[in-house]
């Protein structure tokens, strides 16, 4: 959530002291005026801090403007002035012919990540601000598709990438014109792009509509607050019914005790239900709260079975059970390389022997493997859940199901598929809980201090 935007030319001396630094740190900078000022603040925050951690400035280079290159030659040359280890990530791929500042966004946390694994180091700062705030906020809030609210939360103050980098915006409090004032004070130049004020693209109609300084940005702030307070009750709550009523019986079928369907936050458990779906599912996006409330409405009026978001649902009297439905599964694929399966599963291989196939395990096989598997609920649903799991397969022979075969150089690791990429700060709860449930490992701590000054 944000704190008091500061405003001040002044900006305070402790900005950056609730961010632990201990194991380094990525800058992202582009030249322009605000990555530039996270540059300098932090670059003014290791001297005073005494820090000896790694310091490293990275642009990152889209090729999509002429002039591309030799911004980011400046950069260097501000960071050789500074004293602070800089390089250059192009984003070299074929550009789309549409979409591309999201494919542009999407390049770029990809390329900082890949520089940030290359240093080893977790986290990444890059420079938005309370006006990018504002503008986000604004742009959700124009399109149909906000989902109950949780986008208008805008963006996190941290979030974790790819389940390994921490994307931190220490400046998300902070307005532009106290960043400007500060590099004009420091007589420190910057490179504006004038994509950013081409109508042509969203965000600059949104900034010039909802003004710098008027109603609309104070609006956006406002609303931008209040929704991450929401979000992160709302996930609070969810958590805790995930915490008390949701078992993993067997690998691939989730239980819910039949007391979930009655009683308590009927918000919060139509939210952890919705969770529950998109973590069973494999799906990125959260199911539509309308359908998922109505399954919710259903729950403990009768026994029934239904599907939603690619799971199956089958509401008994001993528990309500989720397990991934047996249609649209991967189709068999050569052991290689290193690939998100189906949404839930991650899998690398290396070094495997020749021949291997990874494929859904079958009724088949499933009926076999289920035999084994004792008090894991239901047998039919047993056999229905581990119908859908990842298995390795030989000569049109199954060796079983991939995360309990020996063979070198395979690891399985569950994921959960609504943050595998992008896990925001207000989330860490409900990830946590899910993470938990189907055993997918802890969630790192994040970098950044609350104000009981441990970690989130």
């Amino acid at each position: 959530m944000l704190a008091a935007l500061d405003a001040s030319p002044y900006l305070d001396a402790h900005l950056l002291s609730h961010i632990d630094f201990s194991h380094g740190a990525v800058v992202a900078v582009s030249g322009g005026s605000d990555s530039t000022a996270l540059l300098i603040l932090l670059k003014d925050h290791f001297e005073r801090a005494r820090c000896s951690a790694r310091l490293v400035a990275v642009t990152v280079d889209h090729a999509l403007r002429p002039s591309s290159a030799a911004e980011a030659a400046g950069v260097k040359q501000l960071c050789e002035r500074l004293g602070i280890a800089h390089r250059t990530m192009v984003w070299a791929e074929a550009k789309p012919e549409t979409g591309v500042p999201a494919a542009a966004r999407e390049a770029r946390y990809r390329l900082l990540a890949e520089a940030a694994r290359a240093e080893g180091i977790g986290m990444v700062l890059t420079g938005h601000t309370a006006d990018d705030q504002a503008e986000t906020v604004a742009m959700r809030r124009q399109r149909s598709a906000v989902d109950e609210g949780r986008g208008l939360a805008g963006m996190a103050p941290a979030t974790l990438y790819d389940g390994a980098i921490w994307i931190v915006r220490p400046l998300i409090g902070t307005r532009r014109e106290a960043l400007r004032a500060m590099l004009l004070q420091r007589r420190i130049q910057w490179i504006d792009d004038p994509t950013n004020a081409d109508t042509a693209y969203e965000r600059p109609r949104v900034r010039a509509a909802i003004g710098a300084n008027g109603a609309g940005f104070s609006a956006a702030i406002a609303l931008a607050a209040r929704a991450a307070r929401e979000r992160m009750g709302l996930g609070e709550q969810a958590a805790a019914l995930i915490d008390a009523l949701a078992a993993q019986p067997v690998r691939g079928l989730i239980r819910l005790e039949p007391e979930f369907g009655h009683g308590g936050d009927r918000a919060a458990a139509i939210y952890a239900l919705r969770i529950l779906l998109a973590a069973v599912g494999g799906v990125s996006f959260l199911p539509d709260e309308a359908r998922a409330a109505a399954l919710f409405d259903r729950l403990g009026t009768e026994p029934f079975r239904t599907t939603l978001s690619r799971v199956a649902i089958d509401a008994r009297r001993a528990g309500i059970f989720l397990y991934r439905e047996a249609r649209g599964l991967p189709e068999p694929m050569p052991a290689t390389d290193c690939r998100l399966w189906d949404g839930r599963r991650s899998i690398t291989f290396s070094d495997t022997e020749e021949g291997l196939v990874i494929a859904p395990t079958g009724p088949a096989d499933a009926a076999r493997l289920a035999q084994a598997v004792q008090g894991g609920g239901p047998g039919s649903l047993v056999r229905a859940a581990l119908c859908a799991e990842p298995a390795l397969w030989r000569g049109g022979e199954c060796l079983g199901l991939a995360e309990n075969t020996a063979v070198a150089g395979l690891t399985v690791r569950p994921v959960v598929a609504p943050w595998a990429r992008f896990l925001p700060s207000f989330d860490l709860m409900p990830a946590r809980a899910v993470s938990d449930l189907i055993g997918a490992g802890w969630v790192p701590q994040s970098p950044m201090y609350n104000a009981g000054n441990a970690r989130s």
